[in-house]
């Protein structure tokens, strides 16, 4: 504007009849004596990152239309090219390949190049962190291969010899099966790739195939068709390994699909943030049926069997077995979702294992919920079924327990379930492995024992149904239990090999035992709540006013307090003194060590890179809606600063006031839901405001709002079922224009605000 007005008086004074002054000499005697304006850097999000993976960030401030790069300072030191989209907005990418020294956290300094201003990151290092997921052994049952995401290793065991072997893959494995050619096939999160697996002499080697990016879980039918649930789209697609991995259809399905088993009738697929499950035509992936427990889903065992009428809704599939001899699906979970009740029965988690009628191919499809086996204690995991002998295995992550359950009692009925379990079975950690507690304070006063360091997450079951392998996630290596047995109730330890050095970060280490952990035997533990570290449908649940919330995710959040609703905890490590204690029932209170490994751990689990911004981090131009319209996010910007009013309660990096102090704890009326309308008499409705939660990650979040009624609706059996599988419109839309100005915005403003919101 500057140059436009000196041109435009340099003209005037010519016409004027003052001497004649050349335009191009004008312009150029303002360029010179007028000083470009620095870039000023105000902040960059999020400022927690992985070098696990490469992480899309924003950086907002002024004149940054200017600004070149991304300057990050030691240890890091690197440049990273900026794309600014106006003067207040510019993105960029961290790079995957940072070497951080194996310290758990590293905060570094970015400023500018050439500019003003500086922010902090909070640099986690995962590359240096085994985490151990998902087994798998070859047909010849030779190696065993097992699955650790953050440091894109599988550590290949071979059996005769525990000989182990580090293979990488690519960025993120997430899940590993076997193909009907012998191949092993592992998907992965954060790159688009399946990496094929074939064993030699010399061991395993790899191949590389394009597959689905954001992959959470795989399985393969018999014939070689290869389902992977999609986690960024909320998917499963079905690839051909007969014709070169060939996509033969995709649906979509509930959101965050993890776990799958293949049934005579179709395929299962669980969803972590609904807990239904939904039954899907092999063929076509047409969805067959679906299901979650109800008012009056039986509950036999465990301390929640006298509450099965106040059942509102499913808890996640943590995993999903199929028995074509019984016709049932068996699942584990924290158990059916009790809501309000007269009892003000709370944080209902009672971990076990549930029975779903799955017919067979030859009859109508169709899913029942028949009853879920509680054990009152601990948080069941992983699954394997020896469908011969009728026996299911279940691993039990907050105990370190494998449980020997005998299926047919549990498919036979009520009775039966309840007199189904047949042993368990305890994990002992490895001579020497660090404990969170002294020896003492285990397996007294109703207390689990030292087992549940151990972590266990998988399971494989031979071909001779004679011998068990356990993953241990924790303690990082793989036990061998003789199964022989089992239907006596006499499956014995035998021995466990390390596969990788688990403890280079040892606090952090035992904070995520402390996470899992279910130390009073209470059924209660941080990830019982927040699997993975993630948000899980709703509760009726553990804060004042007692009533139904949202169970908010763990990423990211250290840098957003307060916590609860209203506020209850104002840090991280208040959190995990408050939390982690009442978890137990006080038995016993944490020590001031495990405080600080459970902060540590819990405040190092970083929102998911975003999967829908572009290879340079920046908003796209066209985005596709999960409702299938498409959205402008790059105009979406404009409009959720502007028009939409979005700006106010949400502002840039992290997308809400709680993210400074200055502007933190504001609890908000802006006339979105005040409670769920299920059984009101029995919750407390006492309205004290909401908190503003941060949008970055939204994309990853079902259900929305503070009562999840952005996703989620009351039936009239008095369950909570499914309104809306994308639940951002709904957030946006439905309430204004107490919540936000979408009422302002044109149908086309709409999809291009809801664009740029997916890409926070």
């Amino acid at each position: 504007m500057r140059r436009h007005l000196t041109l435009c008086a340099a003209l005037a004074l010519a016409a004027s009849g003052c001497p004649r002054v050349d335009p191009a000499a004008a312009a150029s005697a303002v360029d010179a004596s007028t000083p470009r304006l620095r870039p000023r850097l105000s902040a960059v999000g999020p400022r927690l990152l992985s070098n696990q993976t490469s992480t899309p960030l924003v950086v907002t401030g002024a004149n940054l239309a200017t600004a070149r790069a991304l300057v990050i300072g030691p240890p890091v030191e690197r440049t990273l090219p900026l794309v600014a989209l106006d003067d207040a907005h510019a993105f960029t990418r961290f790079p995957a390949d940072v070497d951080l020294g194996g310290a758990p956290e590293t905060l570094v300094t970015a400023t500018l190049e050439g500019g003003e201003g500086q922010a902090t990151l909070r640099l986690i290092d995962d590359a240096r962190f085994p985490d151990l997921v998902a087994l798998a052994a070859t047909a010849d049952e030779r190696w065993l291969a097992a699955v650790s995401t953050t440091d894109d290793t599988v550590y290949a065991l071979e059996t005769a010899t525990r000989r182990v072997m580090g293979v990488k893959t690519a960025d993120g494995p997430t899940a590993v099966a076997r193909l009907p050619s012998g191949e092993l096939v592992v998907t992965h999160l954060y790159s688009p790739t399946l990496a094929l697996l074939s064993f030699r002499e010399g061991g395993p080697a790899v191949t590389r195939v394009p597959g689905p990016a954001m992959a959470a879980a795989v399985a393969v039918t018999d014939d070689g068709l290869v389902l992977v649930a999609e986690h960024a789209r909320d998917s499963v697609v079905a690839l051909d390994a007969k014709a070169g991995f060939a996509e033969r259809w995709r649906t979509p399905v509930a959101p965050n699909p993890r776990a799958l088993a293949v049934t005579p009738a179709g395929l299962a697929v669980g969803s972590l943030q609904t807990g239904e499950v939904e039954l899907l035509a092999l063929e076509t992936g047409r969805v067959l049926a679906t299901a979650q427990p109800g008012p009056g889903t039986p509950i036999v065992g465990g301390t929640t069997r006298a509450y099965a009428r106040y059942v509102m809704n499913g808890k996640a599939p943590r995993a999903l077995v199929a028995s074509p001899r019984l016709g049932r699906l068996f699942l584990s979970s924290i158990g059916p979702n009790v809501g309000p009740n007269p009892d003000k029965m709370e944080v209902s988690m009672n971990g076990g294992v549930a029975a779903l009628l799955a017919p067979g191919a030859d009859r109508r499809p169709a899913l029942a919920w028949q009853r879920h086996l509680g054990f009152g204690a601990g948080v069941t995991e992983a699954l394997a079924l020896d469908d011969a002998a009728g026996l299911l295995y279940a691993t039990d992550v907050g105990l370190g327990l494998v449980r020997v359950v005998d299926a047919r009692r549990l498919a036979r009925s009520d009775a039966d379930g309840a007199r189904a379990l047949l042993q368990e079975l305890a994990l002992p950690p490895p001579q020497g492995f660090p404990s969170i507690r002294p020896a003492e304070d285990f397996n007294v006063k109703g207390r689990a024992g030292p087992s549940l360091h151990s972590g266990p997450r998988a399971l494989w079951l031979s071909k001779d149904r004679k011998t068990l392998w356990v993953l241990n996630r924790f303690s990082g290596t793989v036990a061998r239990l003789d199964v022989s047995r089992a239907a006596a109730g006499k499956a014995a330890w035998l021995e466990q090999v390390p596969l990788v050095d688990v403890l280079g970060q040892r606090t952090r280490r035992l904070g995520q035992v402390l996470y899992h952990a279910d130390l009073g035997r209470t059924a209660m533990s941080c990830d019982a709540c927040h699997l993975d570290g993630h948000g899980e449908g709703v509760l009726f649940e553990k804060t004042v006013p007692l009533r139904i919330y949202r169970s908010t995710t763990v990423r990211g959040s250290r840098e957003t307090p307060p916590y609860f609703t209203p506020a209850s905890t104002h840090s991280m490590g208040e959190t995990a003194k408050v939390v982690g204690a009442r978890n137990r029932f006080q038995n016993p209170p944490l020590t001031p060590d495990e405080v600080e490994a459970l902060t540590l751990y819990s405040s190092l689990i970083p929102t998911l890179p975003n999967p829908f911004v572009d290879e340079q981090g920046v908003p796209r131009v066209a985005l596709r809606l999960p409702d299938g319209a498409t959205g402008n996010a790059r105009r979406g910007l404009a409009l959720f600063e502007g028009k939409a009013a979005c700006g106010g309660c949400h502002p840039a990096p992290l997308y809400t006031t709680d993210q400074d102090e200055a502007t933190r704890g504001r609890f908000l009326d802006v006339g979105t839901p005040r409670a769920v309308p299920l059984r009101e008499d029995q919750q407390n409705t006492r309205f004290e405001g909401f908190g503003t939660p941060a949008l970055a990650g939204a994309w990853d979040v079902f259900p929305m709002l503070t009562t999840g009624l952005a996703g989620l609706e009351v039936r009239a059996d008095g369950s909570l079922g499914v309104a809306t599988r994308f639940p951002l419109r709904a957030a946006v839309e439905r309430w204004a224009p107490g919540h936000g100005r979408a009422d302002l915005l044109l149908p086309e403003e709409r999809d291009d605000l809801l664009a740029f919101v997916l890409s926070l």
